[in-house]
């Protein structure tokens, strides 16, 4: 791992990686990357619940789809997203370690500002097509396969190792709050203006770029021998592959959420089944994130240590059984409280998977380890929201919600049994450390 300079006014000390440590926000380059990442996360967060609805409401009003064939064209949003994620990932990985990260991170938010302004333009002179909001969808799915590797990186670059899990626990702070503002934000500015709310995303991205050209420069990890681009995309995915304690946390949350994922119905569920409009969209989005802002923040206090494995299991289940009750519900304050738990069991889980990928790869992999988790969650996102729209069409909304949110809990009960080096993680140490 690189030199880390020391807090403001501090003897260049890093600590063992079980000490304690400083707060991360003691850290300039980290107080800089939180911003860029909390004002990030609040535009594209909002703009993904505004496009979402827009489409569901295009689907329904200009081209006169019922429920089931416009919630089946949500689900063909996910898809547009999933494909550029699919096919460019290997390559945003190997991009995140060869190039100098923070310039790929903010190449990726200028992508997402274009979109924006696209989206403002056409919205502002109501001409929506379900073929442009399927177009932006897929280029945004381009700036998320380049942003995720390379903000993922910068952050064990930043801070020293002792830190790094309450970094981590920070760094969701700033993703979770941000997922709480932007959707109730969006919907809001939306009901309010239509394209008023596509200006907002549009400061927040510049000032995200601003502030991350503020971080000092995070160059790639010198390698040994410079192999050929493919050769190294591909060792990223084999040492995945190989190392089953990284395949099987990664893996658990491709499937929890591909078959739980309930986000893409939200647009239905707000519109047609709980009758709360666009703002009811945002609330529900909201809702999820406030969960996981409590979690986050009680992690970033106080960190767990102890049987993380089993924690992150019994968490992923926990998000299961909140799915199947959301789906059943029909009374908007109880949909609500369900997302807020069910958005802290998906914090708890998320917080421990991260922590457990980034201490558990080196760091001339972990652009392609990143990526690799990035793919395994765009995955159960997108796909995840391709499944919903797919089983809505033939079973309604809320019996795609109720089914996905059972298998999940069937899913978790699996992997405790295929992979069992998750339930014997006692502490985020590489396995190895821990057998002693």
């Amino acid at each position: 791992m690189a030199t880390i300079p020391p807090p403001e006014g501090e003897d260049p000390v890093i600590p063992e990686a079980t000490s304690k440590g400083p707060s991360p926000l003691s850290y300039p380059d980290f107080r800089y990357f939180w911003v860029a990442r909390f004002t990030a996360v609040m535009a594209t967060i909002a703009m993904v619940v505004v496009i979402g609805y827009q489409l569901y409401d295009t689907a329904r009003t200009d081209y006169g789809m019922s429920i089931k064939q416009a919630s089946f064209q949500l689900g063909l949003l996910g898809l547009f997203q999933f494909v550029p994620l699919a096919i460019l990932t290997p390559v945003a990985g190997w991009a995140a370690d060869r190039f100098e990260r923070r310039s790929v991170a903010i190449f990726s938010n200028l992508i997402d500002l274009l979109i924006a302004a696209t989206l403002g333009w056409f919205t502002w002179h109501d001409q929506l097509t379900l073929p442009l909001l399927f177009g932006l969808a897929a280029l945004h799915g381009v700036a998320r396969v380049f942003s995720g590797p390379a903000m993922s990186a910068i952050a064990p670059n930043i801070v020293p190792p002792a830190v790094l899990p309450r970094a981590i626990a920070m760094s969701s702070i700033a993703w979770q709050s941000a997922s709480v503002i932007g959707p109730a934000a969006g919907g809001l500015i939306y009901a309010a203006h239509p394209g008023s709310v596509y200006v907002f995303s549009m400061l927040l991205l510049a000032i995200s770029a601003f502030t991350l050209s503020r971080v000092r420069p995070v160059l790639p990890p010198p390698a040994e021998v410079r192999r050929h681009p493919l050769r190294e995309m591909a060792d990223g995915l084999r040492f995945v592959w190989v190392e089953r304690f990284l395949l099987g946390t990664i893996t658990l949350d491709l499937f929890a959420v591909l078959l739980a994922g309930a986000t893409a119905m939200f647009p239905v569920f707000a519109r047609d089944i709980l009758h709360a409009g666009p703002e009811g969209a945002g609330l529900m989005r909201a809702a999820v994130a406030a969960g996981s802002v409590a979690v986050a923040v009680g992690l970033a206090i106080r960190p767990i240590e102890r049987n993380v494995g089993v924690k992150m299991l019994w968490a992923v289940a926990a998000f299961g059984v909140g799915t199947v009750a959301f789906g059943l519900s029909t009374n908007l304050i109880l949909s609500l409280a369900l997302l807020v738990v069910m958005g802290a069991a998906d914090m708890f889980s998320v917080f421990v998977r991260g922590t457990l990928i980034q201490l558990n790869t080196p760091d001339h992999m972990r652009g392609r380890v990143s990526a690799a988790s990035g793919l395994a969650i765009s995955a159960s996102n997108e796909l995840g929201e391709m499944r919903a729209g797919a089983m809505a069409a033939a079973l309604g909304p809320i019996g795609a919600v109720v089914v996905g949110g059972a298998a999940a809990v069937g899913v978790t009960a699996l992997w405790a049994w295929i992979f069992p080096e998750l339930r014997r993680a006692r502490t985020f140490d590489p396995p190895s450390r821990q057998a002693g």
